[in-house]
């Protein structure tokens, strides 16, 4: 855990995930914040990074993000924004790729959150790339 994850909100185990998937934390993104397992998905790991905003484990976005990007990650900026926000839905939008079986895939989302008295809505198709048996967060590109 690093000094940004001191003031993690993390949930009970058996309270509603953040990422909006229907099953309670503890058997979904609970596991993959902890360490306790690697997301099997890419999908996965984009609601796991969605929580993580939510419950502030600034470590895990960096832990996530492409090996080759990670030097770079601000995590000060990350923290303040995850923290300055009211994080209220996410909405999976669509997949390609990104099961199991898979080296690469893309994830279509919606990502809702109060700053201020503003009600945003962050949209991006990310691109995550598997890596060593492992996902990653690798991009934001634009949709075609």
């Amino acid at each position: 855990m690093t000094q940004n994850d001191s003031s993690s909100s993390v949930p009970a185990l058996d309270a509603a995930c953040p990422c909006g998937s229907g099953q309670v934390f503890g058997l979904c993104c609970g596991p993959y914040l902890s360490g306790e397992a690697a997301a099997p998905t890419a999908e996965a790991l984009m609601r796991s990074r969605y929580s993580a905003y939510v419950c502030q484990k600034i470590s895990y976005l960096k832990d996530t993000l492409w090996p080759k990007y990670q030097p770079g990650f601000d995590a000060v900026a990350t923290a303040a924004w995850a923290a300055e926000s009211r994080w209220t839905g996410l909405k999976v939008l669509g997949t390609t790729g990104g099961q199991a079986a898979d080296r690469d895939g893309t994830v279509l989302f919606e990502a809702r959150y109060l700053a201020g008295a503003k009600l945003n809505t962050h949209r991006e198709l990310s691109r995550f790339r598997k890596k060593a048996g492992r996902w990653y967060y690798v991009e934001a590109i634009e949709e075609k």
